[in-house]
């Protein structure tokens, strides 16, 4: 399965990033590489993740990392995993 990410996901990511660079610059860069390997194991076990409680779909799923959660949906017919969204999962979006 290949990966995407949707801008708005790059857009958040990058907020985040920027947030823990204000006191730790290199926790931040450290954040972002554990992160990509994180998302990249996603296509050997795509549904290791439970069902997304922000969504009625079986396909969307909520990966937690750290103290964040990915929202990522599974395309089985394009043979491709989405990357949604990231939060801060003790705040979630409106």
């Amino acid at each position: 399965m290949i990966i995407t990410y949707t801008p708005a996901f790059l857009r958040q990511l990058k907020q985040i990033i920027e947030h823990i660079a204000l006191d730790k610059p290199t926790a931040s860069m450290k954040f972002k590489d554990e992160l990509k390997k994180a998302i990249n194991l996603l296509p050997d076990h795509p549904l290791k993740y439970r069902k997304s409680i922000y969504f009625d779909n079986e396909n969307m799923r909520d990966m937690i990392y750290k103290k964040y959660t990915i929202v990522y949906r599974l395309k089985p017919r394009k043979n491709e995993i989405a990357i949604l969204r990231i939060f801060n999962r003790n705040k979630p979006p409106l």
